[in-house]
């Protein structure tokens, strides 16, 4: 890398960040999925609203997990 720190969006979209950070929002995603909506699943009960909060239950484990990440590598360049 060159010696100014790469971009924020150059960094996050690179496999080094995206695998790992997929890894986290799978797991953690999951875990808070069956937490909050763990008895709708169970019934089947997944209407479009619900089914938008799951998804946005995976983002936020893969933004705090990409942030981190990107964020730790460009303090490691400067």
């Amino acid at each position: 890398m060159t010696k100014q720190a790469s971009g924020f969006l150059d960094l996050a979209f690179t496999p080094k960040i995206v695998k790992p950070a997929l890894k986290v929002a799978l797991f953690v995603g999951t875990l808070l999925a069956l937490i909050n909506h763990g008895s709708a699943i169970s019934r089947m009960d997944l209407d479009l609203n619900r089914f938008v909060q799951i998804i946005l239950t995976y983002c936020v484990p893969y933004g705090v997990s990409t942030y981190s990440a990107v964020k730790a590598l460009q303090n490691r360049e400067k």
